[in-house]
């Protein structure tokens, strides 16, 4: 694992905080052409009402606007959370050489996890993901954050069973 590597994912972190803060999921994603962020996205379903508004998908939609071509064939792509496979069949649509991920995603990631979307032999494009760069922290903002709706799920819950109503 390359210190670039570390350098870029810490900033995908900084951009799942703000998910988190924004009580999106926190998942945050960069592109990166050289040494310039080229676009950022973070989870933005919830405030969208899109199911599309993955932080992946964002990201490429800022680095294709920014570059002005949908081909991203020089750079990489940075997000705390293993594409899923919508995310990962647009890695591939786009071209993206390079893929680093922090945490895996055993229930639904489609670069190795469940499904191989990236490096599937059928495919025009794909590439070998990098994954578990960062891994901890990615995961520990993911955890605590489903942690802390679990809890004030129960809250919610236990003031209606309380009450007998919602309050």
């Amino acid at each position: 694992m390359t210190m670039a590597h570390e350098r870029w994912m810490t900033e995908a972190l900084r951009l799942a905080e703000q998910a988190r803060e924004e009580g999106e999921v926190p998942v945050g994603a960069l592109v990166v052409l050289g040494d310039r962020v080229v676009g950022t996205g973070y989870n933005r379903r919830e405030s969208l009402n899109d199911p599309t508004a993955h932080a992946e998908m964002l990201a490429i939609t800022s680095a294709a606007a920014t570059l002005e071509s949908w081909r991203l064939e020089h750079c990489t792509l940075y997000v705390t959370l293993e594409p899923c496979a919508m995310c990962a069949g647009a890695i591939v649509l786009a071209r993206l050489p390079e893929l680093v991920f922090g945490a895996f995603d055993p229930k639904a990631g489609a670069c190795g996890s469940v499904l191989d979307v990236v490096g599937e032999a059928r495919l025009n494009h794909r590439l070998e993901p990098i994954g578990g760069v960062l891994a901890e922290d990615c995961g520990r903002i993911l955890t605590g954050f489903f942690a802390a709706r679990r809890e004030a799920a129960k809250l919610r819950k236990g003031r209606i069973d309380l009450a007998g109503e919602d309050v």
